[in-house]
């Protein structure tokens, strides 16, 4: 990497370890035969993309979620298999992010919403004696909180224009290919980080 001053960091396989095929996986032994056409790694219906823009609630999810996978699930079966996916939180990567932030100006942007959030924070909180997460960052962009998502290239530019970055200045590092070609069209320098390779592996 040449001319990096700043790195726009993704959050799951990045720094916490996710596996979609165990939410699916989840959904599949409670009845929903069809979870992977509304949901996966690369590709979420308009369900799913409110969901992670915050333009509806977790009760209005589930809701709708009832309706278009035809159950009865109750709101907290739903979560529990929503939230399978999330895995554990390695510490090791947060040292290594201690030591990163000392030289470059460190952003997070995840796509996630606030049911995953909730659970996330539960898991940081558990595995960091409560540290706060957040705080390694100079700012830490959850799209239900911002209302905009990966890999739409404006929102990677409206986190530039934020923060007043430029974009040639600036890599973003993601484990998802569609959110990494996202980047290329605003402008960003790109690692596409996949398993089984970590930010532990990375030379910045």
């Amino acid at each position: 990497m040449t001319s990096i001053k700043n790195i726009l960091f993704d959050l799951g396989g990045i720094f916490m370890n996710i596996d979609y095929s165990l939410t699916e996986k989840a959904f599949i032994e409670l009845g929903v035969l069809n979870f992977a056409d509304l949901y996966t790694q690369h590709h979420a219906t308009t369900l799913f993309e409110d969901l992670e823009t915050g333009k509806i609630t977790p009760e209005q999810f589930c809701d709708t979620f009832r309706t278009i996978s035809k159950t009865v699930l109750s709101n907290q079966q739903i979560y529990k298999a929503w939230n399978a996916m999330l895995l554990d939180f390695p510490l090791e990567r947060i040292e290594w992010l201690k030591q990163i932030k000392e030289t470059y100006k460190v952003y997070l942007y995840s796509n996630t919403n606030k049911i995953h959030y909730d659970a996330f924070i539960k898991i940081v909180n558990e595995t960091m004696n409560n540290d706060d997460f957040n705080s390694y960052f100079i700012k830490a962009y959850y799209s239900h909180e911002c209302g905009f998502r990966k890999p739409y290239a404006a929102s990677y530019t409206a986190i530039l224009n934020e923060q007043h970055l430029l974009a040639e200045e600036t890599v973003f590092i993601d484990d998802t290919l569609k959110n990494i070609e996202g980047a290329k069209q605003a402008g960003l320098q790109t690692i596409h980080l996949t398993y089984p390779k970590t930010v532990l592996d990375l030379s910045l």
